[in-house]
């Protein structure tokens, strides 16, 4: 097996973990009360309502709970963000990296609202798709920390020939 076989059979090996822990994390995590299905179902559709709820009232919420969250929205989805991109062999820009992460988190969103397991939350969607970006942002750093470090490792490895 070649070299670029083998790195793209890892890319999509570590992309479909991070799909398979979204969804266990989202529908089935006992830590986050998924697994009792609510006989009266709550759900946002009222666009900021939770995310200044959530900072309104941090106080009595607590640190964990706003972090888990507000942060936990944006990290949770970051890494799909910076994969996305990875693993296709086209350029992946910014608008197809949103569009993908929003629906990615509308499909789960709807997924939470049919079979009543969190909660279906349009400020999720969101911050969701905030986190695709910022992934996205941090995929693009990472290839220009490494194209410049080529440059200059070129540049060096020039240097010592002559």
């Amino acid at each position: 097996m070649n070299r670029g076989r083998g790195r793209k059979i890892i890319k999509y090996a570590v992309f479909v973990a991070y799909i398979a822990m979204l969804v266990y994390l989202v529908l089935f995590a006992e830590m986050f009360g998924r697994t009792a299905v609510s006989r009266e179902y709550r759900y946002n559709l009222v666009p900021f309502k939770e995310i200044s709820r959530f900072i309104t009232y941090y106080h009595q919420l607590g640190f964990t709970a706003v972090m888990l969250n507000l942060v936990g929205n944006i990290v949770a989805f970051m890494p799909f963000g910076f994969c996305l991109p990875m693993l296709s062999d086209r350029r992946t820009g910014l608008l197809k990296v949103t569009v993908f992460s929003f629906a990615l988190s509308l499909a789960i969103e709807l997924m939470q609202l049919v079979t009543r397991v969190g909660s279906c939350d349009v400020d999720d969607l969101i911050l969701n798709t905030l986190g695709g970006v910022l992934g996205y942002a941090c995929y693009i750093l990472v290839c220009n920390m490494c194209r410049r470090f080529k440059q200059e490792s070129g540049d060096k490895e020039t240097e010592d020939v002559a």
